[in-house]
């Protein structure tokens, strides 16, 4: 594997550890991006990477990412992120989540693992036999815990309503046009509340039958994975992999909106100057998508209830227009202007 300090998504990541344990086959990358705020939290994923570089390249851009949400939504969390290198058949035993369980703990509590993709609740808490720094486990108490995916899902669509109110004038999405793409957990949540305020949506997704799944609880229409992106709608709402923004989507976009929850969906920088220079509202990825991290850090500092994760999310919007109004007064992307901000909470601005 290429070294990481060359990479152009290594970011001074303060520590990357390589995992890897022979009896059960685990592979895995665990990225600490900054500590500068608190411990860095972010979730595992399990996925299958086609090589190992880029399985390193996603540890690097999410971590990074993981610093920037943190620090965006007032949390007193770093940022990180640990990468799981799924075999083919996709399958884990306790054994497995066991050695990753082990290799958080050696960190020593500089980072906090949850659920991302292709992991749950039921992985968190084989997870938690090995170590204390877990969160995303079943709520006790306070009812704070559990996953994540359900919180994010109400962040984006609170965050989709912002941007509709500043690019359209309409304070609500009754009979707007939504373009979705993925229906997995977050996106069946935005669909879900979007639809019970009278949206119509259009959903594409890898897996047909979530789609139509989706399609038939929402009154949707199902469209294909190659048409989604160029689809004429009011809003683009991505919520599966990212770096789907690049030169020749983005001139391919006919919306005037742009939210939701996946994470890196631009694939450069620059992609972020492209989509501002034609007129989209673009709602920086990892400040919309923070409701997953603010349940995981209220559940893991143990500093309040429902009520208060609740209180929490819905300062995404206030934060969503701050970027705005900041890329508004400076001619910058808000893409950009997100990234300065976060810069300077984390101390490298």
């Amino acid at each position: 594997m290429t070294t990481p300090w060359g990479l152009p998504d290594f970011d001074a990541h303060e520590q990357l550890t390589f995992v890897t344990d022979d009896a059960t086959g685990l592979k895995a990358i665990i990225a600490v991006h900054s500590t500068h705020l608190g411990p860095a939290a972010g979730g595992a994923r399990f996925w299958h990477y086609a090589d190992d570089q880029e399985a390193l390249t996603d540890a690097l851009r999410l971590s990074r990412g993981m610093s920037y949400k943190n620090a965006m939504a007032g949390l007193p969390l770093g940022g990180g992120k640990s990468v799981l290198l799924a075999p083919a058949e996709r399958e884990k035993s306790p054994e497995y989540l066991a050695a990753f369980g082990r290799a958080v703990e050696a960190i020593g509590g500089r980072y906090v693992t949850a659920e991302d993709v292709g992991m749950s609740v039921s992985d968190m808490i084989e997870i938690r036999r090995q170590t204390k720094f877990v969160a995303g486990l079943p709520p006790e108490g306070s009812g704070v815990g559990g996953d994540p995916g359900p919180h994010t899902s109400l962040g984006v669509f609170l965050g989709i309503k912002a941007a509709v109110r500043r690019a359209l004038g309409k304070d609500s999405l009754e009979g707007l046009h939504i373009a979705l793409q993925g229906a997995g957990s977050v996106a069946t949540g935005v669909g879900l509340h979007a639809a019970a305020e009278g949206a119509r949506l259009s959903i594409a997704d890898v897996d047909a039958d979530k789609a139509q799944k989706l399609a038939e609880a929402t009154n949707g229409t199902v469209v294909s994975t190659d048409e989604i992106l160029s689809l004429e709608a009011d809003v683009l709402s991505p919520n599966a992999l990212g770096a789907i923004h690049e030169e020749q989507s983005i001139a391919a976009l006919r919306v005037p909106v742009v939210a939701g929850g996946a994470n890196n969906q631009l694939a450069t920088p620059e992609d972020g100057e492209r989509l501002h220079a034609r007129g989209i509202l673009y709602a920086p990825d990892y400040v919309i998508n923070a409701g997953g991290i603010i349940n995981v850090c209220t559940e893991y500092c143990g500093d309040g209830d429902a009520s208060l994760v609740r209180e929490r999310i819905e300062g995404i919007p206030v934060r969503l227009e701050q970027v705005w109004s900041e890329s508004a007064a400076s001619g910058r992307d808000p893409a950009a202007v997100a990234d300065a901000m976060a810069q300077q909470l984390i101390g490298r601005g």
